[in-house]
């Protein structure tokens, strides 16, 4: 091959579609959840069962149960539990996923007990919270923990190790040394799969932390969900779980928007 061609220039690749939601179709996602509550409506209505009320009451409790000032403070409670057990996860699971995708030592000896606590159902774990913490915040931040902290070591761990290899080989190649390598090719190498494994975590997160309050039924939107629930009244259970899945996507989009600001290069 002669150096000309050598040196003439790889063909342009193609741009990888977008991950996000172009401006201009903001408003597919309002339609489809009005498609949804609707059909929701249709079929409360048309099969009239007990366990099924229609959106619009389900709705009207929801705007009940806040006007009656029993949402707000239940709502802060379960945040604060939320937040803070995210927190934890990220200061747990970032550095040590980035050791085992980095340190084959480090994958040998934490990789079993990740893969173990991940396929384990972590409410399981809420009991022994319970023994040491009694009935305080502890416990309910422990559950979000467990149920946060295994994915988000696992998929930074993952992300790590997906970094391209030849990109580090020709930075060792130009003399970089290990803090180069890490902060100028693995970090941003890694970073999208690393966020997705945040979006993931925070999910998760909301989920341990509904469980751990049904199960420690004091404070928060579980312990509203286990009140009513023992009382059958379906619409203010429906009601609360309503709210749980609004305060999921809120808490999703939030790490969705670092996400999109940290990685906008890879859209």
């Amino acid at each position: 091959m002669s150096a000309l061609a050598e040196a003439r220039p790889a063909p342009p690749q193609p741009r990888p579609a977008a991950r996000y939601l172009p401006r201009g179709d903001w408003y597919v996602p309002l339609v489809a959840i009005a498609v949804g509550a609707l059909a929701w409506e249709v079929a409360a209505r048309a099969t009239d069962v007990p366990w099924l009320p229609p959106f619009s009451q389900v709705f009207g409790a929801l705007w009940s149960l806040t006007s009656q000032g029993l949402i707000l403070s239940n709502l802060v409670a379960s945040l604060r539990s939320l937040g803070i057990g995210f927190g934890i996860s990220l200061a747990l699971g970032l550095p040590l996923g980035a050791l085992m995708g980095r340190y084959r030592k480090w994958e040998w000896a934490l990789d079993m007990h990740v893969s173990w606590l991940l396929i384990s159902p972590s409410i399981v774990f809420a009991p022994i919270f319970f023994t040491i913490f009694g009935l305080s915040d502890g416990t309910r931040i422990g559950v979000v923990v467990l149920y946060a902290w295994p994915i988000i070591t696992y998929n930074t761990f993952v992300a790590f190790r997906r970094v391209n290899p030849e990109l580090i080989e020709m930075a060792k190649s130009f003399g970089a040394g290990e803090r180069q390598i890490l902060f100028r090719v693995i970090l941003p190498g890694s970073l999208p799969l690393t966020m997705a494994g945040l979006r993931l975590g925070m999910g998760r997160a909301v989920k341990g932390m509904i469980n751990g309050e049904l199960f420690v039924a004091l404070v928060g939107l579980g312990a509203m969900t286990q009140k009513y629930s023992n009382a059958f009244d379906v619409k203010n259970v429906l009601a609360l779980v309503l709210l749980v899945m609004i305060v999921a996507v809120f808490a999703v989009e939030l790490v969705q928007w670092f996400d999109r600001r940290l990685t906008y290069w890879a859209n």
